[in-house]
C-alpha cells in the first residue's frame, strides 16, 4: 500500500497484478479492522467500476490517478451515497449531487471505497464526537486519531485505502496526519473547490489530502485543484502539475517560531525532534533561522471566535424545517425548531454554536467578532511580510503526540490547544503540509509542518520530499 499511484498503474499495466486485488484487499482490511475509520463501506460500487478502469490501464487512456483507493470524510458529496457530517441531524441523508473534489476523482479513474467518520460537522480534535462512535488510532487503540478527520487519517495510516480526502479548517487534516504518522496536506484557501463540502467555517474550510508519500499527494492535489464555477471563492489561478515539479536540489530560506519550539505546551521531545530536523537541514545547505512571532497565543482564541461566529450561521439551516431531522416531539414551529436542533446536535456543536451566537449578538459583536477579524488581519499581513523574506515556516505540527480517549473530553480549552500551531495557516490562507518525523518514546508518531506564500504548493510539496528522504 506504500507505493504510489504510478507504481501501481505500472504493476496493472503489466500484469503483475489486478485492480480487482487491489481493491478487494483493501475491502477485506476495512471489515477486520478496529479502528471505526470506515462509517460505511461503497464496496459494491467499487467492484463494478474495475473492469473498465482497468481496460483503460492496460491500453493506455486511463485517468491520472487510476488504480488509486480513496476514502471521503463524511462531510464531502458522493451523489446517490450517504452523507451526514457525523450528525444525527443529518443522519440517513443521500446526496442529490457530485462534491466538484469528488467529481474530479472519478473523472480521472479513482475508484472511492466508502465514507470515513469524522467529528460532527468537523467540530473536534480528538474525532470523539460522531454519532457514529469513535475512530481509534490504529498505532494505539487506546489513543484518539485527532480531528476532526480522524477516520480519514486512520484508514491511510491503517493500510484500509491509498489515500483519504478531508477538510481542515484550524488543522483538522494535519494534526489527525501527525497523530496518524501519515502527510497531511491543506492547500490555499481558494485552491481547491468547496462546492458540496457541507460548510463548519466558511472563510477557514479548505478540502485537504491524507497520503502516504508525497508523490500520490501532489498528484491528488493537481487534479482536484483548480477554479470552479459552483464556488465564489475558488482562485482562477493555474494549476501547476505538481507531481511533474518535484525538486531536489535547490536551497531554500527557511524560518522557524522560536518561541513555539520552547512554548510551555510543546512536549520536549517534539521539540528536540525538529530541532534535529533544523539541524539536518542546515548541514544540507539550507539556510534556517530562529524568528519571533509575536501573535502564537492569540491565535487560537481568534480562530475560535471567528468559526464559531461562521458556524452559527452555517449551521442555521438544519432546523427540522428547511433541512434535517425533526423532532417526533414537534408540535408548533418554535417546538419543531428547539427539539429538532436539541436532539439533533451534539455537545461539541452545541457549544460552538450557541459562542457563535453570543459573539455576533447585540453588544458584543465589536468586543469579540469586528476584534477578531482586525487580530486576524494582523497575523495575515506579519505571515505575508515573513513569507517575503523566507521561502517555508517551519513549525511543530502539535503540541503532543497523540492522547489518550477521553483525556481532554472534560476539558474544551485543553482540546482546542491541540490545534495551537495549525489554525496559523487558516488563518492566514496560506498553504501548510504536515510530515512524519519518527516515533516519540511512547512509539506514537511526531511530525514537523511547512507553510509557504499562497498559491505556491508546488514548493511546499518539494520540501515535503526533501524533509522526507
Amino acid at each position: 500500500m506504500s507505493n504510489t499511484i504510478e507504481n501501481t498503474k505500472a504493476a496493472i499495466a503489466a500484469g503483475e497484478i489486478s485492480l480487482l486485488d487491489v481493491v478487494n484487499d483493501c475491502i477485506k482490511k476495512i471489515e477486520s479492522s478496529a479502528s471505526n475509520s470506515f462509517i460505511e463501506t461503497f464496496a459494491q460500487d467499487a467492484i463494478d467500476q474495475v473492469s473498465n478502469i482497468e481496460i483503460k490501464i492496460k491500453n493506455g487512456s486511463a485517468g491520472k490517478l487510476a488504480g488509486l483507493v480513496i476514502g471521503l470524510k463524511d462531510n464531502i458529496c458522493y451523489k446517490n451515497h450517504k452523507v451526514s457530517a457525523a450528525s444525527k441531524i443529518l443522519e440517513n441523508f443521500e446526496s442529490l449531487f457530485d462534491a466538484t473534489v469528488t467529481k474530479r476523482l472519478i473523472a480521472e479513474d479513482a475508484i472511492i471505497i466508502g465514507r470515513l467518520n469524522c467529528d460532527e460537522f468537523a467540530m473536534g480534535s480528538a474525532n470523539e464526537n460522531s454519532i457514529y462512535g469513535p475512530t481509534k488510532n490504529p498505532l494505539d487503540l487506546d489513543r484518539v486519531p485527532g480531528g476532526s478527520s480522524g477516520g480519514s487519517a486512520a484508514a491511510v495510516a491503517e493500510g484500509l485505502c491509498h489515500a483519504a480526502l478531508g477538510t481542515d479548517t484550524g488543522g483538522s487534516v494535519r494534526q489527525p496526519a501527525s497523530f496518524c504518522g501519515v502527510i497531511g496536506f491543506k492547500p490555499t484557501y481558494g485552491r481547491i473547490s468547496r462546492h458540496g463540502i457541507i460548510a463548519y467555517g466558511s472563510s477557514f474550510d479548505q478540502v485537504g489530502i491524507f497520503a502516504k508519500n508525497v508523490a500520490d499527494t501532489a498528484l491528488i492535489a493537481e487534479v482536484i485543484s483548480g477554479q470552479d464555477q459552483y464556488d465564489a471563492t475558488s482562485s482562477s489561478n493555474a494549476v501547476p502539475a505538481y507531481s511533474q515539479i518535484l525538486e531536489s536540489d535547490k536551497k531554500y530560506k527557511i524560518a522557524y517560531f522560536k518561541d513555539a519550539l520552547e512554548h510551555e505546551i510543546i512536549d520536549s521531545e517534539i521539540s528536540q525532534a525538529i530541532k534535529a530536523q533544523i539541524e539536518r537541514l542546515e548541514k544540507a545547505g539550507h539556510t534556517l533561522t530562529p524568528i519571533e512571532f509575536a501573535y502564537t497565543d492569540y491565535m487560537v482564541p481568534t480562530y475560535y471566535v471567528l468559526t464559531t461566529a461562521e458556524a452559527s450561521s452555517n449551521l442555521a439551516r438544519y432546523d427540522g424545517v428547511h433541512y434535517g431531522h425533526r423532532s417526533e416531539d414537534a408540535s408548533d414551529t418554535e417546538t419543531t425548531y428547539v427539539e429538532s436542533r436539541t436532539e439533533g446536535f451534539g455537545l461539541e456543536v452545541k457549544r460552538r454554536i450557541m459562542t457563535g451566537t453570543f459573539v455576533l449578538s447585540s453588544g458584543y459583536y465589536d468586543a469579540y467578532y469586528s476584534k477578531a477579524q482586525k487580530v486576524r488581519k494582523i497575523i495575515t499581513e506579519e505571515t505575508e511580510k515573513i513569507l517575503n523574506e523566507f521561502d517555508f515556516i517551519l513549525s511543530p505540527t502539535t503540541p503532543e503526540v497523540a492522547f489518550k480517549h477521553g483525556e481532554k473530553s472534560d476539558d474544551p480549552i485543553k482540546m482546542y490547544l491541540s490545534d495551537i500551531f495549525t489554525v496559523h495557516a487558516n488563518l492566514t490562507g496560506v498553504p501548510a503540509i504536515s510530515v512524519p518525523l519518527g516515533n516519540h518514546s511512547s512509539n506514537m508518531p511526531m511530525s514537523m509542518q511547512f507553510s509557504t506564500k499562497k498559491f505556491n504548493e508546488a514548493s511546499l510539496f518539494s520540501i515535503a520530499e526533501l524533509a522526507m528522504n
